[in-house]
């Protein structure tokens, strides 16, 4: 069972079995109803010819004589009328006679002559036993044969005549039916296996290149996903072009999935790499100061300076450790807190504070007359929106020239940092949000470099708010804009 259940496994066999089923079923039943309506017309045309032999049976024998049921020759009387053919069956019923009923078969013998076969007792009594309805019925006579008889009215006289002819005409039909319908078998066979097949054969080519993109080895590196179905085998008016345009579909979600998985393993690699050269600086720092401390102890200075040192960048690693942690735990997607925050009331005092701790760049807050006396809520973290908000500012502080205006524009749902400085480098403008993406150390003004996590962590924030920041940079016009949703 189960060999036979793999071999008609596949969607070719299964077709083609079914086609041939389907052929086998309609010619049993055309041959099934031409073989009964065949049966059915000749059997009614034996009836009437049945119905003949009963009138001429009724006829007087020639010259008026009754029949003797011992002789042969008075019988031969009922021969030689008109119409009488062989192989028909009379019978008659007279009550003077002992036995009552008497009959024969007429036959032609094998030198070419007709003769008469006297009907067995038992055949007799058989048709003696049939209602005289003047319906025509069936016979089997033991050593005599099927006929097909008729009683008359009065129930004297039995004619019939064999159905041999006619099951001879039926049992030829029904094997030419099954010849013809064995032929219409194997050509309908032939045909489906032909027909189907080349109507499967885009099928394998959908199939081919599934099974060429399952060979790619997917699990690591950058993969380079460039197996497509062929155009013409996307067609969605087809069954196979529906299936073909959903693999296609499926290959560039894949391809794309890849890509950015690939990319995601990149970023993590290079995240750990610069975390840790971050992390090496000021612990070799630390490291070397340490050990200068140890070898002068009696140095005061150079231990206040060791300390000191170690100070320093004690507070740049718990910075950056802090910044780290802060970016993981968002990407763990941490909830942060949800109330009502003033918008307006937050950039007003981080401009504040940017204008006292740069005086010399010119600080503005444009706040549109709607939101003066009706201020600008949105809800989230007060105190990591406040973060956003600083380091956008610090970032404009850092790398921008004295002088330079920075204008803190604020809206309802948002608000936008713009600045006149040089703006940023083209190729930092699609990464800066990235971490550890930092410019050109010329633009620090001579202060020390970031980490290049500020504007990392903005984004970080903003996003865990359900909201979304955007650059626009060029020379003289640079802004940051921050939709915050709700």
């Amino acid at each position: 069972m189960t060999k036979v259940r793999d071999r008609f496994a596949s969607l070719t066999s299964r077709l083609v079995v079914t086609t041939v089923l389907l052929v086998l079923v309609v010619s049993v039943l055309i041959g099934t109803a031409t073989t009964f309506a065949v049966r059915s017309y000749l059997t009614d045309q034996l009836d009437h010819d049945v119905a003949s032999a009963l009138v001429r049976a009724e006829r007087p024998p020639i010259g008026g004589n009754l029949p003797s049921p011992d002789g042969a020759g008075n019988a031969r009387q009922f021969q030689e009328r008109p119409g009488f053919a062989p192989g028909g069956l009379t019978a008659y019923h007279f009550e003077d006679y002992d036995p009552p009923w008497f009959g024969w078969v007429t036959r032609q013998q094998e030198d070419g002559t007709i003769g008469d076969v006297q009907l067995s007792d038992d055949a007799l009594a058989e048709l003696a036993a049939l209602p005289s309805d003047e319906e025509p019925r069936q016979v089997d006579l033991d050593g005599v044969g099927s006929y097909r008889v008729l009683v008359n009215e009065q129930g004297t006289v039995v004619a019939g005549l064999p159905t041999a002819d006619v099951d001879d005409v039926v049992a030829n039909l029904i094997w030419w039916e099954a010849l013809l319908a064995g032929m219409a078998v194997l050509a309908s066979a032939g045909a489906a296996l032909l027909v189907v097949r080349r109507q499967l054969r885009p099928l394998r080519e959908v199939a081919a290149t599934a099974h060429t993109v399952a060979e790619l080895p997917l699990a690591e590196g950058e993969i380079d996903l460039t197996e497509r179905v062929p155009d013409h085998l996307t067609d969605e008016r087809t069954e196979v072009g529906q299936v073909g345009s959903a693999l296609n579909t499926l290959l560039e979600h894949v391809e794309t999935s890849l890509a950015a998985r690939h990319r995601s393993e990149q970023q993590v690699r290079q995240f750990v790499a610069d975390a840790s050269h971050e992390l090496r600086t000021p612990l070799a720092t630390i490291a070397g100061y340490t050990e200068l401390a140890r070898r002068r102890p009696d140095d005061a200075a150079m231990l206040g300076t060791a300390l000191d040192k170690v100070e320093e960048e004690s507070g740049r690693m718990t910075s950056l450790v802090e910044d780290l942690l802060l970016l993981a735990r968002l990407d763990a997607g941490r909830p942060l807190e949800r109330k009502p925050v003033d918008l307006t009331r937050l950039l007003v005092e981080a401009v504040s504070d940017a204008r006292v701790i740069d005086p010399d760049h010119r600080w503005r807050v444009d706040i549109p007359d709607d939101l003066i006396d009706c201020p600008a809520l949105v809800t989230g973290d007060e105190l990591r929106l406040h973060q956003v908000i600083t380091n956008l500012l610090t970032n404009a502080r850092k790398y921008t020239p004295d002088g330079t205006t920075v204008t803190v524009s604020v809206r309802r749902g948002g608000f936008a940092v713009h600045d006149d400085g040089p703006g940023f480098p083209p190729d930092l403008v699609d990464h800066a949000f990235e971490r550890f993406a930092r410019g050109d150390a010329a633009r620090t003004r001579g202060q020390e470099m970031g980490v290049g996590l500020g504007l990392a962590l903005v984004d970080a924030i903003v996003s865990a708010h359900g909201g979304r920041v955007t650059l626009r940079s060029v020379p003289g016009d640079t802004t940051v804009d921050v939709t915050l949703a709700g």
